[in-house]
């Protein structure tokens, strides 16, 4: 709803009342558009305030209204209705002003933000565009470009930079809405005529054709596919070369199409997706988030090469005091200027104070004796792992907590070298830790709700989408990513080249294709990884048996590039070539195409052509056929926690909506009929054989998502 009362004798007040943020529902449109016209009836007013209830102005639209029969007035006359009123109409912005919230407060004829306020148009995060008039108002307000920018990419902006841009009139760091009554006060009576931003020309911007040509080849390759930052930049130029009638009706056809694309319900899941995965619970269904987590004053890190420095600087930022440990004097002194410089560097672009230094070094484990929770990122290796924990058993306090940051090793087996087993759980950051946004923490058959509960609230406090899953060989990001890396192997040696598979995968929407990837991380990782599972044989062995490895088939290929020390960028040559050790642009490699044939004629094997659908099918398919056997084992609690991890730590592409939901999209019955062929030709790959839980749900007609 939206109250109306008096704040003085001349200035009325509506204030939006939806917790929590005041999102536009079909009830609180109504009550705005009584207030306002219960305002301008009132002779006694002479100029409104409209403000959020809470200290948040308005969070934009009700995304749960979106696809259900519209109830209640149409936002776009309420704004119009707004625009036209013959009284000051002043928008004091707290908090959030977000899609509609904002498209609202350009309605109106001034805007007063609190210095603490952020605004944005994110719909394009959605797969939608800003549809209230946002895309029309907002370049004739602050320009193409500046309009451009924050149309296509959904970015939110402080105060400052709003005050900059032109968007809002004043900024406080007192009462907004004292601040905002006094200025309707003061400018009461005045004309409006120069107010009303429909009514601006939108200001000319040189090359027109050329401007806008550009800016579509730029979105397009950054949009990787997505058809929303695309619509944005033609809802913009509608605003740029056409009157604003003709604009709202070109903007109105847009959303047409993108509010009933694939994409947009997608990325609409993809939101919700990311909420309920903070409302974990176990695999039988039954809840753990009611669990009270432990209070975490400070937390320590045990290892300080790359992935411990992350976390440390991670845990610095919550304001945490934090205790990093590295036993290496070197390592402990690069890690200090290291950390140092990152969390300098991660407060210049917040556009905050930096991080007060509240981290203490040690070369002592004993160091971490006061710890409340304990991190461990030592090296990936199992004995020293447990070495480790042995170590922190002996030397916390009772009731310390204590992770492992493992990405794939036994955490049962681990809490087995401690005494208290049960407080025992793994937070598995993605590299860079204090940027990337995934945080899966796992829980053993003998972790406590109040352990993993604790981890889950940490994580979130960090800022990262945590994701609560059960323990097995790589979890689930990586657990899923090994058929997927493999099929890509296999497609290799059949006579693809890394070229045609990045592509497919790239075009799909992957920021980077897997071989490239592969670079980027470097190759020895995974070779240390296969080694140690006793996976790698030295040399090009020849003949079929070569290529079989505990009962499955194996390429040995990434094996064979390693042993030639070709370990990607770090290297200068990998999967391609680079022009020196460390560079960055890769080179498709004749010596690489060169070894791919003598490879298969050593190994017997005749190369044929391989289409991009087919590195589509067999990688991804055989990726989502890991994930339906991860469900069914109870590893994760639903297809939006699977779809959560691939879509922030994985890179998979949010228009597609995580690969569970990508399934759905496909047709469960598509995605068997082709893992069904794929089996057929390939039987020693068992990860393209349909698991027992897609074959169920094929056979019963059931779906996998209650949004598809």
């Amino acid at each position: 709803m939206a109250q109306f009362s008096l704040v003085s004798a001349s200035v009325g007040l509506i204030t939006l009342q939806n917790p929590p943020v005041n999102a536009l529902s079909a009830v609180l449109r109504q009550g705005i558009v009584d207030a306002v016209e219960k305002a301008l009836c009132d002779p006694k007013v002479k100029s409104v305030v409209i403000c959020g209830q809470n200290g948040i102005f308005c969070g934009g639209a009700d995304i749960r209204e979106f696809g259900t029969n519209m109830r209640g007035p149409p936002l776009i006359p309420m704004i119009h209705a707004i625009e036209s009123a013959n009284k000051p109409m002043v928008a004091a912005i707290e908090g959030s002003a977000l899609g509609g919230g904002l498209e609202l407060a350009l309605g109106c004829h001034y805007r007063i933000a609190h210095s603490q306020a952020r605004l944005g148009l994110p719909e394009v995060t959605l797969g939608l565009l800003p549809a209230a008039g946002g895309s029309q108002r907002l370049p004739r307000l602050i320009g193409v470009p500046a309009a451009l920018n924050l149309i296509t990419t959904g970015r939110h902006v402080t105060a400052a930079e709003a005050l900059q841009l032109g968007i809002v009139d004043q900024v406080t760091d007192h009462n907004t809405v004292d601040a905002a009554v006094k200025f309707s006060q003061s400018v009461a009576g005045q004309s409006l005529d120069g107010r009303r931003i429909s009514t601006y020309p939108c200001p000319v911007q040189p090359n027109l054709d050329a401007f806008f040509e550009e800016a579509m080849l730029k979105v397009r390759q950054s949009a990787r596919g997505a058809i929303a930052p695309v619509a944005c930049v033609q809802a913009v130029r509608a605003a740029a070369t056409l009157p604003y009638a003709q604009g709202m009706k070109r903007e109105k056809e847009l959303m047409a199409t993108l509010f009933t694309s694939g994409q947009a319900r997608a990325l609409q899941y993809c939101f919700f997706a990311q909420r309920a995965v903070g409302r974990w619970s176990t695999p039988s269904g039954g809840r753990w988030d009611t669990s009270k987590p432990r209070p975490v004053h400070t937390a320590a890190v045990i290892g300080l090469g790359t992935m411990g420095r992350g976390i440390t600087v991670a845990l610095a930022q919550t304001g945490l005091s934090v205790v990093a440990v590295e036993t290496q004097v070197k390592q402990l002194t690069e890690a200090k200027q290291a950390v140092s410089g990152m969390l300098e560097r991660g407060a210049t672009r917040r556009g905050a104070a930096p991080t007060p230094d509240r981290i203490t070094y040690s070369e002592n484990i004993q160091a971490v004796a006061g710890a409340d929770l304990v991190i461990e990122a030592v090296f990936e290796d199992m004995a020293l792992k447990e070495k480790v924990f042995r170590q922190l058993s002996d030397v916390c306090k009772p009731g310390a907590l204590l992770c492992t940051n493992t990405s794939a090793l036994d955490i049962d087996h681990l809490a087995s070298q401690t005494r208290n087993p049960e407080l025992v759980v793994g937070m598995h950051f993605f590299a860079p830790a204090h940027v990337m946004k995934l945080l899966e923490v796992v829980y053993g058959p003998r972790s406590s709700s109040q352990a993993v509960a604790t981890a889950m609230q940490l994580g979130k406090k960090m800022g990262k989408i945590s994701v609560a899953v059960g323990n097995c060989r790589g979890f689930v990001g990586n657990r899923m990513l090994k058929p997927y890396l493999e099929q890509a192997f296999f497609l290799l040696e059949e006579g693809a080249t890394p070229e045609l598979v990045d592509r497919a995968l790239e075009d799909f929407g992957f920021p980077m294709g897997v071989f490239k990837v592969s670079d980027l991380s470097g190759l020895d990782v995974g070779w240390r990884v296969r080694k140690a599972d006793g996976m790698v044989e030295s040399g090009l062995s020849t003949g079929p048996s070569a290529r079989i490895r505990q009962g499955r088939r194996y390429s040995p290929l990434g094996d064979l590039l390693c042993e030639q020390g070709r370990f990607g960028q770090k290297t200068g040559r990998g999967w391609y070539l680079y022009d020196k050790p460390g560079g960055r642009v890769s080179k498709s490699d004749p010596w690489l195409h060169s070894f791919l044939e003598e490879y298969r004629v050593q190994q017997g094997l005749v190369a044929r052509r391989v289409d991009q659908q087919e590195v589509l099918e067999r990688c991804l398919f055989a990726l989502i056929n890991e994930g339906f056997q991860i469900l069914e084992e109870g590893i994760a609690a639903g297809p939006e926690d699977i779809d959560a991890i691939y879509v922030f730590g994985y890179g998979w592409p949010r228009h597609r909506g995580g690969p569970m939901f990508y399934a759905g999209m496909v047709g469960l019955a598509k995605v068997m009929e082709r893992l069904d062929h794929y089996h057929q030709a390939h039987p020693d790959e068992p990860s393209l054989q349909p698991c027992s839980l897609l074959r169920r749900l094929v056979a019963s007609g059931k779906k996998l998502h209650s949004q598809l």
